[in-house]
């Protein structure tokens, strides 16, 4: 295995494996999605390290994702949620963003991406535009469209999305 990319994927390997964890909704799906996507990249490591390649592998991971989705043999139905009753103690908080995560997986995977980077990494409109080579214009739409129903999906189950912690440190 060449040095320089076993390094690149023990330094950089969990934050991207946490990326695909939220954008696949399922951790085994993230692993898969992620170990694909490494395997492409291996051969032509010597082009990729050259870019970001850590950004290089987000934008493959999606673009993965949503050539994925598009497949009628790979779409999966998303199950109901159960009823969440709001309450104030730390098995709730924990609750609470187990159904942000399964309202996030509802999401269509360009949607769900462009959510995920702004509001969760904490991409400016314009990187999220790059990383996923699209329009400014869309990411807003995208963000605007995604959060709504976001909310909407909270808010019918008694959570108020304000009361959610999302910062990133907190999820692994």
């Amino acid at each position: 295995m060449n040095d320089d990319f076993g390094a690149f994927v023990a330094t950089s390997g969990p934050r991207l494996l946490r990326f695909a964890v939220l954008i696949t909704g399922q951790r085994a799906d993230a692993e898969d999605l992620l170990q694909e996507v490494l395997e492409q990249a291996y051969p032509r490591w010597h082009v990729v390290r050259q870019r970001q390649p850590e950004a290089y592998l987000r934008r493959a991971m999606t673009n993965r994702l949503v050539s994925r989705w598009r497949s009628p043999w790979n779409r999966r139905r998303v199950a109901g949620l159960p009823d969440a009753t709001p309450q104030q103690d730390e098995m709730t908080r924990v609750d609470d963003r187990e159904l942000l995560l399964e309202a996030l997986r509802e999401l269509p995977p360009r949607m769900r991406a462009v959510v995920v980077l702004r509001y969760w990494l904490g991409f400016s409109e314009a990187e999220a535009a790059a990383e996923l080579d699209c329009s400014v214009g869309s990411v807003k739409s995208q963000a605007s469209r995604g959060l709504h129903r976001l909310r909407t999906r909270l808010e019918a189950a008694g959570v108020s999305p304000l009361d959610l912690d999302l910062a990133e440190e907190n999820h692994a």
